[in-house]
């Protein structure tokens, strides 16, 4: 067995497992802050996720063929790198695999990654409680085993790993005459072709899946215990929706605003699309209790009865689905279990991840609260209305720091009441489940960890010293570059990036020439906040992305350079 060592007077080691999204941008936190990385990766290339395969791997997450992905380019990309203007707004799986090698080749982290080599087992060393190290065993697609010595370990190795398929739930399902899988092995609708299908689950993979089978299968159903809020991400003017709602000036109003009115709110903008207790999508929770499902299609696939929505089902005999309000399916030929995944660290001890309620207890949902040493910590772990590169990002970056010694956690005791505290708060204002666990605000959670990293944008130091800019990042999306304006990592495009990110909104959009006004700069197009508010006897009004003239004409008085 190799053994690799090092010492206080070394370059301080780390483990990256996995080399997904967030582990790729985990090994890029190390170099930034003089860390020596090795990731270890199973599969023979980066990806994670978003490398598809024509067959399901074991142990290895799974995508199919047609996965587009339902956060905008602006919204996904990392803070100091910029999705490419030309690409889609919404992009193929393809596409956002692509920008992962252009961001891998240009910070130079393919040197620090080794392909085909799966971690068995990573144990505290003897003498953890001195030196805070970690035992890595590796081995590679020949067999070999390694055993190695790192200072700290970031663990990246994802939540869509281990399909759930829960089959003693479904009484008859061992009998059955057709075909079932789970949807970790679909990969498109060929063997579906003249095919009665129920879809099983109402997640987005599920109404993907529902969406595209139903333009070749007979019938199909789609069989929800609970419903879900569907969005289209296409919103008013064809913007992305993220693009126009997730601006940190609605963040602020959400924190004011009853969280009642704001559900009602949009439950009434979402049903004036189409009413989801016509269209039988009507869950039991409210809007901003669980993120909704985004699909444009699958209200018109309803409409014209390509899809059908049914209860949860109570039985299966034969080749019958016999559902919870009586109704009964003859004749099914594919069930398809779109039922989520179960998650774990199965090559960690299972005394090192702290237990919260049904959840690993993870302090700000990275660093486990009892270990001795902060020398282990959990990047991409987490579920948020929001992209998972940034918030991976945004949690590699403080990682990084604490290993580092520039910051320094709180005592084990205030851990821990904080995580107990984050449990009761993700209880009381989400559904939350054993399959997903976590769910946090976007905005919010990024800032709270900006300002453990000292990078949070502060609108007050903004307002007084570069206007323009206080008017981007106050009415603008969150974009990750704001993370970069200051502070540790501080990039020095990013101002830029952020005054440039509608023009790459709309760049994919100039593929011919239209007479007529087509100025799509940002200062030639409008962005419009809209809210639908009811106001005494139900008066409506509207907030836009620029502010009311009142306000400006002040601004500008008080900052005439930027008038």
């Amino acid at each position: 067995m190799a053994m690799t060592l090092s010492s206080i007077n070394m370059v301080r080691t780390v483990a990256v497992i996995g080399a997904g999204p967030s582990g790729l941008t985990s090994i890029k936190s190390c170099l930034e802050e003089g860390l020596e990385p090795t990731c270890f990766e199973s599969s023979e290339d980066i990806g994670g996720l978003w490398r598809f395969k024509e067959v399901s791997e074991p142990n290895r997450a799974s995508i199919y063929r047609s996965l587009t992905i339902n956060i905008s380019k602006e919204m996904l990309s990392y803070s100091d790198f910029p999705i490419p203007a030309d690409y889609p707004n919404y992009m193929h799986h393809s596409r956002v695999l692509q920008y992962f090698r252009l961001y891998t080749e240009h910070f130079k982290l393919l040197p620090h990654i080794r392909f085909q080599t799966t971690v068995q087992s990573v144990r505290q060393r003897p003498d953890f409680s001195h030196s805070g190290q970690w035992e890595v065993v590796t081995e590679n697609s020949e067999g070999e085993k390694e055993t190695h010595i790192f200072d700290s370990v970031i663990i990246c190795s994802g939540h869509y790993t281990y399909p759930h398929l829960p089959l003693k739930d479904f009484p008859g399902i061992e009998l059955f005459e057709g075909k079932y899988f789970h949807s970790w092995d679909y990969k498109g609708p060929e063997d579906l072709h003249g095919k009665r299908v129920v879809v099983i689950g109402i997640g987005n993979s599920g109404g993907d899946i529902a969406v595209e089978s139903s333009r070749v299968a007979e019938q199909v159903y789609m069989s929800t215990r609970s419903g879900a809020w569907v969005i289209r991400v296409l919103s008013d003017n064809g913007l992305p929706v993220d693009v126009k709602y997730n601006t940190r000036f609605a963040h602020i109003l959400f924190q004011l605003l009853p969280v009642n009115w704001l559900n009602w709110l949009g439950e009434k903008k979402l049903n004036a699309m189409y009413d989801h207790t016509m269209y039988a999508l009507k869950p039991k929770h409210r809007l901003f209790s669980q993120i909704p499902v985004f699909n444009d299609e699958l209200p018109s696939k309803i409409m014209t009865g390509g899809v059908v929505l049914k209860p949860n089902i109570q039985q299966i005999r034969g080749s019958s689905v016999m559902f919870e309000d009586g109704s009964v399916i003859e004749k099914v030929d594919v069930i398809v279990f779109a039922t989520g995944y179960n998650y774990g660290f199965p090559f960690m001890p299972p005394d090192v991840m702290h237990k919260s309620g049904h959840r690993v207890g993870l302090y700000k949902h990275v660093f486990p609260p009892t270990l001795e040493h902060p020398t282990l910590a959990v990047v991409g772990f987490i579920h948020g209305l929001g992209a998972i590169m940034p918030m991976g990002e945004m949690q590699a970056r403080w990682a990084t720091r604490v290993f580092k010694g520039h910051k320094k956690l709180p005592s084990k005791q205030t851990m821990l009441k904080a995580v107990d505290s984050d449990t009761k708060n993700m209880e009381k204002n989400y559904i939350t489940s054993k399959l997903v666990p976590l769910q946090v605000d976007f905005v919010s959670y990024m800032d709270d960890l900006a300002g453990d990293v000292g990078a949070r944008p502060s609108l007050a130091w903004l307002f007084l010293t570069d206007y323009p800019l206080f008017k981007k990042v106050l009415w603008g999306p969150v974009t990750a570059y704001q993370y970069r304006l200051t502070g540790p990592g501080k990039w020095s495009g990013a101002r830029q990036a952020i005054f440039t990110q509608l023009d790459r909104v709309f760049q994919p959009f100039k593929t011919r020439k239209v007479e007529g006004n087509q100025d799509f700069s940002v200062a030639g197009y409008v962005l419009k906040f809209s809210i639908a508010a009811v106001v005494g006897g139900g008066a409506g009004y509207y907030l836009y992305l620029h502010p009311p003239s009142c306000l400006t004409s002040l601004l500008n008085k008080l900052h005439p350079q930027s008038a």
